[in-house]
């Protein structure tokens, strides 16, 4: 039976459209999409959630750590899995800078996902996209907001010691040097406050914060108040002077296994556990900071939707797509390790 051309016209337009269709789930390439292992491994999130619900129900602080994976390693020449890679050859761990150093946790973890995604998919759902899924899943876990996850990002083939050392923001930064640090990244002061209520959850050495407790600030408005209240004596009797630095203290004292817009109101009470916390109610030299401090304690859904958006935002960070980075067989090391 022959087709007349009118026809064909029609099946070509209908093809055309398909494919692109199909496109705009997979994403371009170079681009990052919510679809992207919908063929290769559409198991891939349901994957890395049970792993991840399964650690968390085991150890609840875990939550805290892994979403401080994520966060580590886009500060640090962008979400490509750089902070994963262990010492070998020519590679320097991220894993050794300061801020890392007896801080950041949860690699286990991530070894156990990557190695059930290796079974089901081999060599298919890169090392970064795990930590930005699990980031999540762990805050969703722990109540809070859950997020569409772009994916197709590709692993880092190298690591920056140096870049880690200078990048990931401090808890004795000041203002100025938090917006500067964020602003650096491409993240606005939105951002850094919304990222900064992930210190709801999650715990914080003594060492961290312990200098605050015993050297006067006299620039703060009521600072001998804060000094001298319950809360901070609740924490010298924790951290004292000498000795202890190693000792974990909830960065949320009411609610430090929950996810919610607790930390903003711990803020405004002058309740921050770190420094850098307390600066976002230092009222300089941005008074945009300080109302949205109270914007997120007044309404948490607020919190929960600005949190989620920065997120993604962050995720976004110089991240590697196409032929410039590799999925990785192990997290710790690149694939030439193995030849």
């Amino acid at each position: 039976m022959k087709v007349s051309a009118s026809i064909k016209v029609l099946m070509a337009k209908l093809l055309a459209l398909f494919l692109l269709l199909i496109s705009n789930l997979v994403g371009a390439p170079g681009e990052l999409s919510p679809y992207y292992y919908e063929e290769s491994c559409p198991l891939a999130e349901e994957i890395v959630r049970q792993v991840v619900t399964e650690a968390v129900y085991r150890n609840p602080r875990i939550a805290a750590s892994l979403l401080r994976l994520h966060f580590h390693d886009c500060f640090v020449l962008g979400c490509d899995a750089s902070l994963l890679l262990d010492d070998a050859g020519d590679i320097v761990s991220e894993k050794n800078a300061v801020p890392n150093l007896n801080s950041v946790r949860g690699f286990d973890v991530i070894d156990r996902i990557k190695a059930v995604l290796e079974e089901a998919c081999p060599l298919t759902v890169s090392c970064a996209d795990i930590l930005a899924i699990t980031a999540r899943d762990c805050v969703h876990l722990r109540g809070g907001p859950r997020w569409e996850v772009l994916l197709g990002r590709k692993d880092s083939l190298k690591a920056s010691l140096t870049a880690a050392n200078q990048m990931i923001p401090a808890p004795n930064f000041t203002l100025e040097m938090l917006i500067s640090n964020f602003q650096a990244q491409g993240l606005d002061i939105v951002d850094l406050v919304t990222l900064s209520g992930s210190h709801t959850i999650g715990r914080s050495r003594c060492t961290s914060f312990k200098q605050r407790l015993y050297t006067p600030q006299p620039y703060l408005e009521l600072d001998y108040h804060r000094r001298y209240s319950v809360f901070f004596s609740a924490l010298r009797s924790m951290c004292p002077a000498s000795g202890r630095d190693n000792v974990l203290v909830p960065l949320d004292l009411k609610t430090s296994r929950r996810f919610d817009n607790q930390y903003f109101f711990n803020l405004l009470r002058g309740n921050g556990l770190l420094q850098s916390d307390n600066e976002l109610v230092s009222e300089y030299p941005e008074a945009e900071v300080l109302s949205l401090v109270w914007a997120y304690a007044s309404n948490q859904e607020l919190f929960f939707k600005h949190f989620a958006n920065s997120m993604i935002k962050m995720g976004n960070i110089n991240v590697l797509t196409g032929d410039e980075g590799e999925v990785r067989h192990n997290c710790r090391h690149v694939n030439a390790y193995y030849h």
